[in-house]
């Protein structure tokens, strides 16, 4: 019996065209295995993938008909079909995925804990999407905590490599680290990082709507939340600008406000996805886009094997045990539910508490 998967497809030109396709799965080849995808997460990062998706290669994960895309997602999945020796059917897997019920990896560097999917449209992308977790070697795996890792454990490495990349940097001189964005899950992870770290000097600034306000306050990771219509008011001392929105308007602003005291200025993720464009010269520092994956791999480089996972192992260790303070965790089933996640993050209507997983079949 030929299996078929139900595939959620988006316009690469408009994200709010979208459309579920179904289509037979490819049989396999020695090597393959055919991963049944349970449930994953749906954030505002995986709104970043569908805007940086032509200019960051996230569209070349998963191939989609011309015109089309398959925005990744962080989830988990069942082995039901195995052509290597070394994956056994049943094994449970953690990693990159497209929204579709099923995925089949070339699987390749089968470790105890891990292995990579070594597909030629993957080769030329960042390695650590498409590494796997083999969750049953995972001593720290339990059910209980997958929506919380499917959730924030992507946006945390972020989070984390920021955090390092600045301090790596001695914070380019400043004496401020402002985040856009302040109650996305990535700007918490980054404003915890940055208070865990206790940085000597630095003020954590955080910039929201008037709306997500007092939820950011009671966090507690940041020592001043201001809100976007009050950039103004922010002392003019040096400052590094981690721009998680994506707006032109607040880019604007910052860089505005505080000129040539900006030290520094990069974009993230694209939260604010359709106030991009600027259309004038800004004073201070150029914005650049930060590619988590290339500190990732200098850290490889400068610490060697195994380091860089161990130090972002004992924060998250840390924040997973203080975001059950404030995540509330919710799960959709079928594909109705699944798409009603989608636009209600794609046109940010998610309160910042909610954590959003999905599971196209029940």
């Amino acid at each position: 019996m030929t299996l078929h998967s139900q595939d959620f497809l988006v316009s690469r030109g408009d994200l709010r065209r979208a459309e579920w396709r179904t289509q037979p799965v490819q049989a396999l080849k020695d090597g393959d295995i055919l991963v049944k995808i349970d449930h994953f997460a749906f954030t505002a990062n995986n709104i970043t993938y569908g805007v940086f998706g032509q200019a960051m290669g996230y569209w070349n994960f998963f191939p989609a008909p011309e015109g089309l895309g398959r925005i990744p997602v962080w989830g988990f999945g069942n082995v039901v079909e195995s052509r290597h020796p070394g994956v056994a059917v049943g094994e449970r897997l953690y990693g990159y995925f497209p929204m579709s019920s099923y995925l089949v990896i070339e699987a390749d560097r089968a470790s105890p804990a891990s292995l990579i999917d070594k597909a030629e449209h993957r080769a030329a992308l960042a390695a650590v999407y498409n590494n796997y977790q083999r969750v049953s070697n995972d001593a720290g795996h339990t059910t209980e905590i997958e929506p919380a890792q499917a959730i924030l454990r992507p946006l945390f490495m972020t989070s984390f490599v920021i955090d390092d990349f600045l301090e790596d940097n001695g914070f380019f001189g400043a004496k401020q680290v402002i985040l856009s964005s302040a109650s996305s899950k990535t700007s918490l992870g980054l404003a915890f990082a940055l208070k865990h770290a206790a940085r000597k000097g630095i003020e954590i600034i955080g910039l929201t709507s008037d709306a997500n306000k007092v939820f950011v306050e009671n966090t507690g990771y940041y020592d001043k939340v201001v809100t976007y219509d009050a950039i103004g008011t922010l002392a003019k001392d040096t400052a590094v600008f981690v721009d998680m929105a994506g707006g032109g308007s607040v880019r604007a602003a910052i860089h505005n406000h505080f000129a040539e005291a900006l030290a520094y200025s990069c974009s993230v993720g694209g939260t604010h996805w359709e106030d991009r464009e600027i259309h004038e010269a800004l004073p201070g520092p150029k914005p650049t886009l930060f590619f988590a994956p290339s500190q990732i791999k200098k850290r490889h480089t400068d610490w060697g094997p195994g380091e860089l996972d161990k130090r972002v192992a004992g924060v998250w260790t840390a924040f997973l045990a203080d975001v059950a303070g404030w995540l509330k965790v919710s799960e959709g089933v079928g594909p109705a539910a699944v798409e009603a996640i989608y636009f209600e993050v794609l046109e940010g209507r998610a309160r910042p508490e909610q954590g959003h997983m999905a599971r196209i079949e029940a």
